[in-house]
């Protein structure tokens, strides 16, 4: 796929750590980065300390790192969110030259505001850019953020709750397809997400905020619903699933929960679509090959 695409990749690595490194050798990309130099001497103080292979929690303190993965799990960039009270901070960097202009600062963007508003909660998300860093500035501009305020070495944008959420229900990404819901999923899939403890679930939060909301007796037959029955491919391996509420799962059955990875991926989705979808430990790509049963355009819905 030529689309942008990025995932926010919470485990750091030994070998991630050498790649940050080597990205924060080049002055291209540290010129607008205030305290790459702080980063690169922290990074160096950890290699040099610690002989772990993981690295993540050395990483997170002070805040939340991500590597920026692209479709193929390279690291191409790196996202760190920093939470203060209700307020949340994001610093963005495309380590690797050979990837800008791509639009996958964009992507690392969108990925970023959904694990800032949807995870950590923030009710605002706050980008400290400098003025002539031009190519940020508009990246982040171009997601919705808006202007705050600026000193001579600062522009400090904003992007609040209700706006993101209403950004991602009224302007949803070029590169994302829409995903349809029926009403009665959507207020049922919302009591369960509100239900369920911790913040495993964001991604399906997520989803259901962005999704199209249609009635029952009008959602087209080739619409992953919950309890469709599907042919999936994933990456290579062909599946047959039913998407189905927590407490009908049975993975011996291919009946798949929409709390669940791929669950939560094809919710919405229609025949013939294909993306990329991050699971915890690598990215899949998914294709709806054709859904088989969907009980709206049998009938069987319940209002």
């Amino acid at each position: 796929m030529n689309t942008p695409f990025i995932a926010l990749c919470p485990e750091i690595t030994r070998s991630n750590a050498l790649t940050l490194t080597d990205w924060l050798e080049d002055e291209a990309v540290t010129r607008y980065l205030s305290d790459s130099r702080n980063v690169s001497r922290m990074i160096e103080q950890v290699l040099g300390r610690v002989q772990l292979p993981i690295l993540t929690h050395l990483f997170n303190q002070g805040g939340r790192f991500f590597m920026a993965c692209d479709q193929h799990d390279v690291p191409v960039g790196f996202v760190r969110l920093v939470k203060t009270g209700s307020n949340c901070e994001m610093v963005l960097v495309i380590g690797n030259r050979d990837n800008w202009g791509r639009k996958l600062g964009a992507s690392a963007i969108r990925e970023g505001m959904k694990l800032a508003f949807f995870e950590m909660r923030a009710e605002k998300l706050i980008a400290n850019i400098h003025p002539d860093n031009v190519r940020s500035l508009n990246a982040f501009l171009r997601s919705g953020f808006v202007p705050h305020s600026e000193t001579p070495t600062i522009k400090s944008l904003v992007m609040e709750s209700a706006r993101y959420l209403r950004l991602l229900r009224e302007s949803p990404a070029v590169h994302v397809a829409d995903i349809h819901i029926t009403e009665v999923d959507k207020a049922r899939l919302r009591r369960l997400v509100d239900l369920e403890p911790g913040s495993e679930i964001f991604e399906l939060e997520h989803e259901i905020e962005r999704a199209v909301v249609v009635d029952p007796r009008k959602v087209a037959e080739d619409v992953v619903t919950m309890n469709s029955r599907a042919l999936l491919k994933v990456d290579d391996e062909e599946r047959e699933v039913v998407l189905v509420y927590p407490e009908d799962a049975d993975d011996h059955a291919g009946k798949l929960s929409v709390f669940s990875g791929i669950g939560t991926a094809i919710l919405g989705y229609k025949e013939g679509d294909t993306f990329n979808w991050r699971m915890p430990n690598r990215t899949c790509h998914i294709r709806i090959g054709k859904v088989l049963y969907q009980p709206e355009a049998a009938g069987h819905y319940h209002l």
